[in-house]
């Protein structure tokens, strides 16, 4: 288990509260700090004010997709970014668009912990 001073703390966002609530509680197994975002927005301003140490986005997500975030996102913050998505040709636009990692949908728990592992080096 990490140390508590030392625990990264992940903000995962995604429209559905019940992907958000099972991501979240996989985390925190893991030994992680947690915050959740449902909307693009919410996102943003969750990154201003909470700093996390990595970010796990949903791309397709109504109102502000997260290319529309990650492009917001680039222009302050330089937060390491994992998106992901249902529809795997979304990975090659994620990237461009300033993600440092993509997972199609559905994922692993265990390979989303090894992929954050490897971003937060």
């Amino acid at each position: 288990m990490v140390e508590s001073e030392n625990k990264k703390l992940i903000l995962v966002v995604d429209d559905h509260p019940k992907v958000l609530a099972f991501i979240a509680i996989d985390l925190k197994l893991r030994g992680f700090d947690v915050i959740c975002a449902e909307s693009g927005p919410a996102a943003l301003e969750l990154v201003k004010t909470k700093k996390p140490d990595l970010i796990l986005l949903d791309i397709l997500m109504p109102g502000m997709s997260g290319f529309e975030v990650l492009e917001k996102l680039r222009a302050f913050s330089d937060v390491p970014v994992i998106a992901f998505s249902a529809s795997p040709e979304n990975k090659a636009p994620a990237l461009r668009a300033g993600a440092n990692d993509f997972m199609p949908k559905p994922f692993d728990s265990d390979d989303m912990a090894a992929r954050i592992a490897l971003v937060l080096g």
